[in-house]
Formats: C-alpha cells, sequence, structure tokens
C-alpha cells in the first residue's frame, strides 16, 4: 500500500507558493492583498501572522536539525499526511494533489502533531506540543493517538485537526 502526502492550495497561484520565501515587505505586501480580496482561511490571519510564522518555522528547523534531519530550505512548505478534504475550503478555488511518500528523503521532512500554529503554541500539557517528530516517531504518535483528522474532523476536540508535513526540500516536489 503506497502511502500519500496531500498539499492543498488555490488554483490562481498553483501549488507551493510559499509566504516565506519572500522578502519581509514583500511577502507583507502579498497578505496584505489577499487580506483586501477577504476570500479564504488566509484572509483572516492576524497583523504579526508573519513575525510570528517565521519564528515558528526556524524553531521547527532548529528542532528537526537536532534530530538528525537535513534541511535544505531555510522554510518549509507544508503537507498533510493523510487526506484533509475540508481544507480546500479555505481557498477560492482550493485544489489538491498528492505525493507519495516514497519521493521524500527521511532527512528532508517533519511533522507536527496537528498545524505548526497550535502544535507550538499551545500550552494545554498535552506531550505532543512543542514537538516536532521525524517519520518514524510520528508513527508512533500516530498510534498513541490516532489522526486527528479521524477524531477531530470539525474541530470541536481541539486545534488538532490533521498532522502537518514539514518539507525542507524543493526536489521531491518537482515533477520529473
Amino acid at each position: 500500500m503506497t502511502l500519500y502526502l496531500y498539499h492543498y492550495y488555490d488554483e490562481r497561484t498553483g501549488p507551493f507558493r510559499n509566504l516565506s520565501d519572500l522578502e519581509e515587505h514583500e511577502a507583507e505586501r502579498v497578505l496584505d492583498e489577499i487580506r483586501q480580496e477577504n476570500k479564504g482561511f488566509a484572509s483572516k490571519r492576524s497583523d504579526d501572522y508573519l513575525v510570528i510564522r517565521r519564528g515558528l518555522e526556524e524553531k521547527a528547523r532548529e528542532l528537526f536539525i537536532g534530530k538528525g534531519g537535513q534541511p535544505v530550505r531555510k522554510y518549509p512548505h507544508y503537507m498533510t499526511f493523510g487526506e484533509c478534504p475540508w481544507l480546500l475550503d479555505w481557498f477560492e478555488n482550493g485544489k489538491q494533489l498528492s505525493i507519495p511518500i516514497g519521493k521524500f528523503g527521511k532527512n528532508s521532512i517533519s511533522f507536527t502533531y496537528g498545524d505548526l500554529f497550535p502544535a507550538m503554541r499551545y500550552d494545554d500539557g498535552k506531550k505532543y506540543r512543542g514537538q516536532v517528530y521525524t517519520l518514524s516517531e510520528i508513527v508512533e504518535v500516530i498510534r498513541e493517538f490516532g489522526l486527528p483528522q479521524e477524531w477531530n474532523p470539525l474541530g470541536e476536540h481541539g486545534p488538532e485537526r490533521y498532522i502537518e508535513l514539514q518539507v525542507w526540500d524543493d526536489a521531491p516536489l518537482r515533477h520529473d
């Protein structure tokens, strides 16, 4: 059985477009445009979103390196471990793509149990908070807690609605 990782994006912009890859002023300009259009999930992000995001991404990168990860990118691209069709609603013209997990080197992907923001910022005593996991580690976490998209698809039981995958290398994302 082949396991797939999923990426959700807006058809107008295409997949793996990353605000963190832009210079700070350009990223703010793009985010302001998204806010002015008032369409999709991203239009509701706070004024300090980019500062918080980059800080969390840097922390995730450091934690991943500490576990033997070898990130090529400074900031990750994002995918989900398992399908989450409701994420299509985050975008005006939502699209989904899937890539077999075998295309990714284990030293180029990390995981958080839930989205990076709540995984790193909530302080509710859950043992998976503040953690970045390797592939072998996330498998154990799933055995213990299950897939959030199965036990919490509507977010009624907390912020965990999926397992997020941070992709630290562009090579597996290229269409060959």
